[in-house]
């Protein structure tokens, strides 16, 4: 009783002082998150500022006149609110992060996790639709071929630059406008030729007609690309790799959207192999059968 009648004496003293701030909660900082606005286009921000963007928060690592967190990765940077800048855990991908660098043990650093969980959004569908299996097997289906592409995300750019000339279609109206040899394959699922960049780049909101550079510098734009085309391309085959794997039609189909002409139908068995093969790695890791048809 004595010393809880001493601690009241003490904390009534204290406040009559003005010094009962420094054993209040309310003393300590309060997180950046807990005031962020929404983010809005066009808004002016500055090096620091934290927003809110799709239900999560990015800080401003360069001023910029609103451009989207999650395509101008130069220029914004996932913020976590747990103690400052960092990559944060993503929000319902069904890849964590350590899966992710086991599929990819010796990636460039250019592919990020965060540059492809901040890429999810332009696609809310991909690796979200059907059953808990369906989403994992979709993402391990993407995931796969990506790895197939790049080497195991090694490679941002085609490695055979004497293939960089051939990728430009003069008979399209636009033409070329940033050079003849400038639309050479580039990010997770090596996009090329000038007619695939304008359509990619009017798909998401981005110029990469005129500057295709984007794709090997932004992260969060090059695996927006390899969804792009995931998601929206048939490619040679009949279906999106997207649909393939969400209607259940078997990986076989993702190959043919992806590379068909060139690997399907007994013309290239290796290069198929390797891609069953990453898929079937990739399955095992996130828990999942493969399911039928895994051949084209």
């Amino acid at each position: 009783m004595l010393r809880t009648r001493l601690l009241a004496l003490l904390t009534a003293i204290l406040v009559a002082t003005g010094l009962a701030v420094v054993l209040t909660p309310s003393a300590s900082a309060a997180s950046p998150c807990d005031t962020a606005p929404n983010w809005q286009q066009g808004a002016r921000y500055t090096t620091g500022n934290v927003v809110r963007y799709n239900g999560a928060y990015y800080v401003a690592e360069h001023d910029n006149p609103g451009y989207d967190p999650t395509v101008s990765t130069w220029y914004w940077d996932p913020y976590n609110c747990g103690g400052g800048g960092g990559n944060p855990s993503p929000s319902g991908f069904v890849v964590s992060e350590s899966q992710f660098n086991q599929m990819f043990p010796n990636r460039n650093a250019f592919y990020t996790y965060s540059g492809l969980t901040a890429a999810l959004s332009a696609y809310p569908g991909f690796a979200t639709t059907g059953s808990d299996t369906v989403k994992k097997q979709e993402a391990a289906a993407f995931l796969a071929n990506v790895s197939h592409e790049t080497g195991g995300l090694v490679h941002v750019v085609e490695q055979n630059t004497a293939n960089y000339p051939h990728y430009c279609d003069w008979s399209r109206p636009y033409g070329c406008p940033a050079g003849q040899a400038a639309y050479y394959g580039r990010g997770p699922i090596q996009l090329s030729w000038n007619f695939n960049y304008k359509a990619a780049g009017d798909a998401l909101g981005i110029d990469l007609l005129n500057n295709p550079w984007r794709v090997q510098n932004e992260a969060a734009v090059a695996w927006k690309t390899g969804l792009w085309y995931w998601n929206t391309q048939n490619g040679p085959g009949t279906m999106t790799g997207h649909n393939a794997m969400v209607n259940q039609a078997g990986f076989g189909h993702t190959i043919r959207s992806i590379n068909g002409s060139l690997e399907c139908d007994g013309k290239n068995p290796a290069q198929v192999q390797s891609r069953v093969g990453k898929y079937q790695q990739f399955a095992q890791i996130l828990g999942v059968p493969t399911g039928s048809n895994l051949y084209c």
